[in-house]
């Protein structure tokens, strides 16, 4: 395994008692905020820590650097899942070998069910922020993909940057995410489909239009429009108030269905198998791994319409 930061590293808490506004900054700017499994574990544990802190009443959840994230360190992931050595998948679950656990056999259905069924656990760091029961506003900027797409769509309030892009390149590289059914409650299910059928990311114009945005507002006047928000949020109901708030929110999301949605996503990981790809679209196998994953989703990439392109420097190309 590649030597990568320490998960302290990759995420940064603060709080300040004084306004009871904590922060969590993804801080890995040099590779677009992707966390690591152990990042994803601290991120789930410092949500905790916040859950439970009398000291804190709102998150903010901010990325350092140009963008909030592009989603999980794939390379990393690909790694753990393409070992033979199941220590590092263990960890995944914060087990290991010396716990006396094996894990199922490859291939098989509960093999694909645990991980995705993983995602939904609050320890995963994936569906975490679902649960928490303080006020949490979540800063948008350039990249908002993958892994931090779900923070945006589990968030109470979010705050973009006008330059911001919004999208998983799961629904080009894997055609569905873990998430599906909260997308699709939080941006309305017409514009969630276009999302998913033809893979683009939507700018942040077109997640306030449907709803998925509090505000936008031009990059330069982010932090304070952020900083405007978690105040009032601070210094309006008490505490208590907040949790019976959260409490009606919640019980609203599971009455139409929100944790079924993450149920299915072990379903869906587990039939992923049976899905045959068509011979002119890019799967992401040992091939594509050999030619390097870069070029290959450059190339893939650029057989879409410029504004339907992942990468920024892909959407300034012309057709």
């Amino acid at each position: 395994m590649a030597d990568r930061p320490t998960p302290e590293q990759i995420i940064r808490y603060d709080k300040d008692p004084a306004t009871r506004i904590a922060t969590i900054t993804f801080d890995r700017p040099e590779q677009l905020n992707a966390p690591t499994v152990g990042a994803r574990l601290r991120y789930a544990e410092l949500l905790h820590r916040a859950n439970i802190d009398d000291e804190v009443k709102v998150l903010v959840i901010r990325g350092a650097g140009n963008d909030l994230g592009s989603g999980v360190d794939l390379p990393e992931f690909m790694e753990i899942y393409g070992s033979d050595d199941d220590e590092p998948r263990l960890r995944e679950f914060t087990l290991s070998a010396a716990d006396d656990v094996r894990l199922p056999p490859r291939g098989s259905f509960r093999g694909g069910a645990q991980i995705g069924q993983w995602f939904a656990d609050p320890r995963s760091g994936c569906r975490t922020l679902q649960d928490f029961k303080k006020i949490s506003i979540l800063e948008a900027k350039g990249y908002c993909y993958g892994w931090h797409f779900y923070q945006a769509a589990d968030a109470d309030l979010v705050i973009s940057s006008d330059d911001a892009l919004f999208g998983h390149a799961a629904f080009r590289y894997a055609g569905w995410g873990p998430r599906m059914w909260t997308w699709a409650q939080t941006m309305g299910l017409r514009k969630f489909q276009e999302m998913v059928f033809t893979g683009r990311p939507f700018t942040a114009a077109e997640m306030h239009e449907c709803n998925f945005l509090n505000s936008v507002v031009p990059r330069d006047q982010l932090a304070a429009e952020v900083d405007k928000y978690a105040l009032a949020c601070a210094r309006n109901r008490p505490t208590d108030t907040v949790y019976q708030q959260k409490l009606f929110f919640m019980m609203m999301k599971q009455f139409q269905g929100e944790y079924l949605g993450s149920m299915l996503t072990g379903l869906f990981e587990s039939l992923g198998n049976y899905a045959r790809p068509d011979k002119d679209e890019l799967v992401l196998d040992d091939g594509v791994f050999e030619r390097g994953l870069n070029n290959a989703v450059k190339d893939n990439d650029a057989q879409f319409p410029p504004d339907f392109r992942l990468s920024r420097k892909g959407r300034r190309k012309p057709e």
